[in-house]
């Protein structure tokens, strides 16, 4: 399936995902949803599905906005291709077919104008394991791993549990927006430290850093020899309309050669239980450290794992692209309920489906479990390593978050 603007064309009769041929019954379905507005309105009730996110608060009325994981069925195509390949009835150890190489190459082309080489890809379950192999693969025994914080919590855990340590460095708060602060970086970084860990766009305060901002980055670890680690997992979904993602990689080829960029579907597609991400490395002895990093911890990737990514890749744009439509329009609803509470500040949402909210004008000691006991599930700003804030998960049917935004409001007032 070929997508010119926002038609879907078909090819007679069949068409193929990697070694998989899809029917032309199965298009046929995909065709007929595709005839119709995407529908991201529908809430699918998840509690019989053993969803992390909706039984964390099993038998609890409480709307979990935490994890960040999508309530909205994936693309039609992701689905017709899973059906496909769950017909083939045999689910043994699975190479990436060299059909999804190539969309994955086609992908990074299109998007950000990145020539990536197939040799280039490393094949991961996920992110978090990539985090933990490349702390394993590239940093030695005690030495350090810095990053800037507020983060995902596994950039501080990763170094920890690979027996490295973790060197937290704030961003700098300028008013409501988040820079790097460099000259900050800088002064933390020691013979010690070796690896950099970045989270472009950032997860979670939401900023798509500027090419000023990664060039600076990228000076600052070419002039100490660091090793960056770039998760761009939140690429593919930039809200602002005059921003777009720079893959740090893609900006230098000093900078390439000594980054490692950490990229998957999972998050745009609504696909993390698959289990697909992967590495794109330049630098072949870098790559050998990442793969040795990986040995005897990192599974392989599962067969549907590779159909959904391949599927999402080829076909998926049209999807993405109503995708994020909707989710600019709960961002506005997210942000005219904050402008309308005192004491609530969010940070610019520029890219992600992650709300940043700053309650420390409303003193609020344990903001997690405050809105827990309102019937709202966040995510608590300690865990990022800035207590008093709490994350909040747009990612879900307007009616799921006009009702959690409702229970925060009466709480609240």
């Amino acid at each position: 399936m070929l997508v010119a603007g926002n038609s879907f064309h078909f090819p007679p009769c069949c068409t193929r995902f990697g070694s998989l041929l899809v029917t032309g019954t199965s298009l046929q379905r995909v065709k007929m949803t595709a005839s119709f507005q995407f529908d991201f309105d529908t809430v699918t009730d998840r509690h019989a599905s053993s969803s992390l996110k909706w039984d964390h608060y099993k038998d609890q009325d409480i709307l979990p906005m935490w994890v960040a994981d999508m309530d909205f069925a994936s693309p039609p195509a992701v689905l017709a291709a899973l059906h496909e390949r769950v017909q083939h009835g045999v689910f043994g150890y699975t190479l990436a077919p060299d059909s999804l190489l190539e969309a994955v190459l086609v992908h990074l082309e299109q998007q950000y104008s990145w020539q990536v080489q197939p040799e280039w890809l490393v094949w991961l379950p996920g992110l978090v394991s990539g985090l933990n192999a490349v702390c394993r693969g590239v940093a030695g025994a005690g030495e350090e791993v810095i990053t800037f914080t507020p983060i995902y919590p596994p950039f501080m855990s990763a170094p920890e549990l690979m027996g490295r340590k973790t060197v937290r460095v704030p961003l700098a708060e300028n008013g409501q927006r988040w820079t790097m602060d460099l000259e900050a970086l800088a002064a933390a970084i020691t013979p010690q430290t070796k690896l950099l860990l970045l989270c472009s766009p950032h997860n979670p305060v939401g900023r798509v850093w500027s090419r000023d901002e990664l060039l600076g980055l990228g000076e600052l670890a070419c002039k100490h020899d660091l090793i960056i680690c770039s998760d761009e997992i939140h690429a593919d979904l930039v809200l602002d309309t005059d921003k777009k993602h720079l893959p740090l990689a893609s900006l230098d080829p000093e900078i390439s050669r000594r980054t490692i960029t950490l990229q998957a579907p999972s998050k745009t597609y609504n696909i993390p239980g698959l289990g697909c991400s992967y590495a794109v490395v330049s630098e072949p002895a870098l790559r050998l450290r990442l793969q040795r990093g990986m040995e005897g911890i990192v599974p392989h990737v599962n067969a549907l794992g590779y159909v959904a990514a391949e599927a999402a890749y080829r076909h998926g744009e049209p999807w993405r692209q109503a995708l994020i439509s909707y989710l600019r329009a709960n961002r506005e609803l997210l942000m005219h309920f904050i402008d309308g509470i005192p004491g609530l500040v969010v940070s610019p949402v520029e890219a992600t489906y992650l709300a940043w909210i700053d309650l420390r004008e409303r003193g609020i000691e344990r903001p997690q479990q405050f809105f827990e006991q309102a019937g709202v599930g966040l995510s608590g700003g300690r865990s990022f390593d800035l207590p008093g804030f709490v994350r909040l998960n747009f990612g879900c049917p307007r009616l799921l978050l006009e009702k959690a935004l409702a229970r925060m409001e009466r709480v609240l007032r």
